[in-house]
């Protein structure tokens, strides 16, 4: 039983909060038993893992956890990285925070064939803040990394206005949804080069525009409806 917070395991645990050291030693931290499950289901074994009570005092894991309220069980699992692929992807460009491109990993994960690609300026799908909202996808459907010029098929711009009703376009298979931050959206530069373009209608009276992994969800569900899947 571990009972000082000195503890090489508990250091190395807390050192990959830090996202340069979670690149250079290429693991990620899962908290609680739901995510730990659905690394392991993946096929995952942990380099490290503890439990609360049994291999460590449970205020000690709790300090190093990112939870407010502290975890049963933490384990250390390698980072996975799919390539860019499938009928239907993702792509983002500049989706700084962290809980939307774990939720789009998640919505990807129920809704696409291909995974999540990240461009320029994205937060670390493999931070505590990713892993928790893609609730465990972000094993099962491992994000992939490339510049948009590196994307095969069909790269449709997902835009707040001026394009037409995303079931009004037909972009063919395979197909790329591009997406990008949420006030500036995608660069002049990569929307010149996309195929198309297309927006998720809102109501009149509604906001200006959705949230960036809303948006991606909704024309995610579109496309499965219009190839016939939902």
């Amino acid at each position: 039983m571990i009972t000082s917070k000195d503890n090489p395991g508990l250091k190395a645990i807390k050192r990959l909060h830090d996202k340069r050291h979670r690149e250079r030693a290429g693991l990620c931290v899962a908290e609680g038993e739901d995510l730990v499950e659905a690394a392991r289901a993946a096929g995952l074994e942990p380099e490290l893992m503890l439990v609360a009570g049994e291999d460590v005092e449970p205020r000690l894991l709790d300090g190093v956890s990112t939870l407010g309220s502290g975890t049963r069980v933490i384990g250390v699992f390698p980072q996975m990285w799919s390539e860019p692929g499938g009928d239907v992807s993702v792509y983002l460009h500049g989706v700084a925070d962290p809980g939307n491109v774990g939720t789009l990993i998640r919505s990807a994960h129920a809704l696409a064939d291909g995974p999540v690609v990240l461009g320029p300026g994205c937060a670390d799908p493999w931070s505590p803040k990713a892993i928790r909202a893609s609730m465990g996808s972000v094993f099962a459907r491992p994000p992939a990394r490339a510049s948009f010029d590196e994307l095969h098929g069909a790269t449709l711009a997902l835009v707040p206005r001026d394009a037409p009703a995303l079931w009004e376009v037909d972009p063919g298979r395979p197909v790329v949804l591009c997406l990008g931050a949420e006030r500036s959206g995608l660069p002049d530069a990569v929307l010149e080069l996309c195929s198309g373009r297309a927006r998720v209608p809102v109501r009149p009276d509604g906001p200006d525009s959705l949230n960036v992994a809303m948006a991606a969800t909704a024309a995610l569900y579109e496309l499965n409806r219009m190839a016939g899947h939902a």
